[in-house]
């Protein structure tokens, strides 16, 4: 609203408070001037008194906080004042409200334990406490308490809604809430003489009253106040709450685990006095905790109907100085066996087998529930009885019993069993005059592959004894012979005719698409072999074609007999047939003369440089540099060279290169957008084919065969590298004379290419390389008519270590040439352009060992001596 309708709805208030206003001012001499100078107030000169009487002034007119402070700005303090008001008002204690009441800002945290860290007595050094554990696992609830693997705990809820039966003592903090047509809080806490002291109200006495007392007693007292709190329409409510609650002290004596006075919660329960002190100890009694408060008792504790029937008193709560007592057990039993708690067990008086099964959880499915076996003390020895299951609810308990759940027995009143080739094998009942047909019927019938000339009953006997029956299954099932009654336990067994004969197979090896290993059929031909696998390869040859089949009747020596075979290139049926036999294996050769391309490459100085096929076996170089256009104008035919695969080179075989140009085909494909119907085909058989791995098994072939070859010439093909590690080459240069393969083709220096060699022609060539043990390696320009010498002075000359006699030259084309000793005298190879030198080291120096010059030295004297000797004589 805006501050002139403030002032005319409310200007008998302002008038009011103005007066008080002045009032207060008038206390200080600083305020001493009159109503007029209102705009000159300085709130740091009013004392809190003052402020308070203005407040409260304020609540009487009916204005709230932020009405007063508006109140002020209307009157012209200035606006620093005004931010002081409004701050001194909110640090107060004491605010506005919109009814005009006076409240006191809330202050009220949620509910605690008083003095919380007293209640530690017999927890923590409990919980690390390990004695008596494991032994008392065998006891049933012994374990609520304590356990080593997890802690239970029966802490109090602070939280929960106030209990109006809670009787209140000194230590607890009471909230006191009037609401209503008139608000108002209150708290306090009770005094040691049991008083509760509200403001402006006087003390109360409250002491073993519980919440319900005395909200009654409260209510009357405030009447006197709240008017509208009495009479039978009252618009005026109280409420009483509890804030933080005292500690109360309890003794826990008699079997436990750790007795003793434990501090506790005002809200706590028997179960939480227990947990305290870690339960009753193994003599202690679960099912009955005495409960005694002024020695009185007033309760009695069965901890096992919270444990079966998950019952608690939980409104039984504990006072100050309550007796917990936990006498000795009162009798204990025992089940063993197929119940579902086996353990021990206390009983009370009164009790039968059923409560204790109860207890246990019953039998287990496998239990044998018909008779109980019970140990039982007669004062002197024990004496064993059976319970029937007829007399569970009647035979009484007693402590030092020991029950035994027996098991059922594993094995079958009624079961025969049919295995073999049936379409059902498995176990089955045996009814009344059961035969082996109605079994057979029951298992729904034979298998085709069912063997009907012999069948096999196993027959267990009274002593466990067994023989074997043999039927003519065929005649039983004919009429022919009588059919047989089964017994208990009987197993038939009923084989397959491969069962009992070796798997036939075929085998195909060589040029198919997919050779290995197919099964055999009766009549079945070479051509139908051959289809189901894939075909013939283009290699494959259709005259030289074998059968390498078993000999029945095998003689010394003789392994298989031979059997040619020639088919028809489209595979149709020639007459007569030749009908394979099992284990036959059909080996297709390859043509005479086939193979795939071989392609060659030729490099640097030729007119027409590139790839190149071989078009026959006797191909040279020579017909293929006159195929490249001849050699150009700047060919150095002297550094030319014939690079060339070893033996250790990674050849893909046939049939990995036709799979490498089917995936490049597929490929291709793929991408084309405009295939044609007979494309998509083919595209389809590619992924077929391509998918199945037929190159990876061939390619691993043709590898196994190349690997043998390859550890024949393992000492050939080896070289060591510069620091002597083990180094396979897969290509070497091969040293050729192109000027004489050019003017005698078809000579001797005319080399017969192979698969894979690549001729190397560089340009002419200007420079010689320096390496080895040199001052320093480095390349230098080729001298007409210089001497080796000379280009050793152009590196720096021989290191100290640098073996100069067997210094050698390796040519642009390959070809090595070494040093020369001829009496005494060093003859160094000719040097011509693109050459390297190298010049190795000399061995390391091996220091001669004390030993070994004593040694040395002492033979020179022998020797010296030897020869006087001789001299002499």
């Amino acid at each position: 609203m805006c501050i002139r309708s403030f002032l005319c709805r409310r200007s008998l208030a302002i008038g009011f408070l103005l007066l008080s206003l002045a009032a207060a001012c008038f206390v200080t001499p600083v305020f001493s001037q009159s109503l007029q100078d209102i705009s000159s107030i300085k709130v740091d000169d009013l004392t809190d008194e003052q402020l308070q009487l203005l407040v409260r002034r304020a609540e009487e007119a009916g204005l709230t906080e932020s009405e007063l402070v508006m109140m002020a700005q209307a009157r012209g303090v200035p606006q620093s004042e005004i931010n002081k008001l409004r701050n001194r008002l909110e640090n107060m204690d004491i605010s506005i409200t919109a009814g005009g009441m006076r409240r006191a800002p809330s202050k009220r945290q949620p509910r605690q334990q008083t003095n919380l860290n007293a209640i530690s007595q017999g927890i923590i050094s409990f919980q690390e406490e390990p004695d008596e554990i494991d032994e008392s696992e065998a006891y049933f609830g012994l374990d609520l308490f304590y356990s080593k693997n997890r802690r239970l705990s029966f802490e109090p809820n602070f939280n929960m809604p106030t209990p109006q039966n809670y009787v209140v003592g000194p230590g607890d903090m009471v909230y006191v809430d009037v609401y209503g047509q008139s608000e108002k809080s209150y708290e306090g806490m009770i005094s040691a003489e049991g008083f509760l002291t509200l403001d402006h109200v006087g003390p109360v006495s409250v002491s073993g009253k519980t919440i319900e007392e005395i909200t009654a007693l409260i209510k009357s007292r405030l009447s006197r106040f709240y008017t509208g709190l009495a009479g039978s329409s009252p618009n005026t409510f109280v409420q009483v709450t509890l804030g933080n609650l005292r500690t109360i002290q309890v003794h826990l004596v008699g079997d436990l685990r750790l007795p003793g006075t434990f501090t506790l919660s005002s809200l706590s329960t028997v179960f939480n006095a227990l947990y305290a002190a870690g339960g009753p100890s193994i003599n202690g009694s679960m099912r009955s905790i005495k409960v005694i408060r002024s020695d009185q008792e007033i309760a009695e504790i069965d901890v096992y109907d919270f444990l079966i029937k998950g019952k608690a008193d939980i409104n039984l709560r504990l006072q100050d100085q309550d007796i917990i007592l936990v006498q000795p057990f009162l009798g204990r039993v025992r089940l063993m066996g197929e119940v579902k708690r086996p353990l021990i067990f206390e009983v009370k008086e009164g009790e039968t087998f059923r409560d204790v099964l109860a207890y246990a959880g019953g039998f287990t499915d496998e239990a044998f529930k018909d008779r109980v076996s019970v140990s039982r003390t007669t004062g002197k020895e024990r004496a064993v009885s059976d319970i029937f299951q007829d007399q569970f609810q009647l035979f009484s308990v007693k402590g030092g019993d020991a029950y035994t759940i027996g098991r059922i027995l594993d094995r079958f009143t009624n079961r025969v069993q049919i295995k073999g080739a049936v379409f059902r094998e498995g176990n089955y009942a045996l009814t009344q005059g059961l035969t082996l047909k109605e079994l057979i019927k029951h298992a729904d019938g034979l298998r085709g592959e069912a063997y009907l000339e012999r069948a096999s009953i196993l027959r267990t006997n009274d002593d466990l004894t067994t023989e074997i029956l043999t039927v003519n299954l065929r005649s039983v099932l004919e009429g022919i012979a009588a059919d047989v009654a089964l017994r208990r336990e009987d197993v038939v067994r009923i084989s397959s005719i491969y069962d009992l004969q070796e798997e036939f197979y075929v085998q195909v090896t060589g040029e198919v698409r997919n050779p290995g290993t197919y099964p055999y059929s009766k009549n079945m031909t070479v051509e139908d072999l051959i289809v189901l696998a894939g075909g013939l390869r283009e290699a494959a040859s259709t005259e030289d074609m074998e059968i390498a089949r078993r000999v029945l009747d095998p003689v010394e020596g003789r392994f298989s007999r031979l059997v040619p075979v020639r088919v028809d290139k489209g595979l149709v049926a020639v007459s007569p047939p030749q009908i394979l036999e099992p284990f036959d294996n059909l080996v297709i050769r390859r043509k005479p003369n086939f193979t795939l391309e071989k392609m060659v490459f030729v490099e640097g100085q030729v007119n027409s440089p590139g790839a190149f096929v071989v078009q026959s076996a006797e191909e040279r170089i020579s017909d293929v540099i006159r195929r490249a256009g001849g050699l150009t104008s700047f060919a150095y035919t002297r550094g030319a060279t014939l690079i060339r695969r070893t033996e250790y080179y990674n050849t893909d075989s046939e049939q990995a290169r036709r799979q490498r140009n089917l995936q490049d085909l597929q490929a291709k494909l793929q991408y084309d957008p405009n295939d044609a119907e007979s494309q998509e085909a083919l595209l389809q058989r590619l992924f077929k084919d391509l998918g199945t791995g037929k190159a990876d098994r061939d390619a691993a072939e043709s590898a196994a065969v190349s690997d043998v070859k390859r550890e024949a010439v393992t000492g050939l093909a080896n070289t060591r590298g510069d620091l002597g590690e083990l180094r396979i080459r897969e290509t070497e240069a091969v040293a050729i004379d192109l000027e004489k393969i050019m003017r005698s083709p078809g000579s001797v220096f005319d080399l017969i290419l192979e698969e894979g060699d690549i001729i190397s022609i560089p340009r002419q060539l200007q420079t010689v390389r320096l390496r080895g043990d040199v001052v320093y390696p480095t390349t230098v320009r080729h001298e007409r008519e210089s001497r080796l010498r000379y280009y050793i002075d152009r590196a720096g000359g021989f290191n100290n270590r640098a073996n100069r006699k067997r210094t050698y030259v390796v040519y642009a084309n390959g070809e090595v040439s070494r040093t020369k000793n001829f009496l005494g005298m060093r003859s160094y190879p000719a040097v011509e352009p693109g050459a390297e030198i190298f010049v190795p080291t000399k061995g390391p120096r091996i220091p001669v060992r004390p030993g070994e010059l004593v040694g040395l030295t002492t033979g020179l004297a022998t020797l010296v001596l030897i020869l006087t000797q001789i001299n002499n004589r």
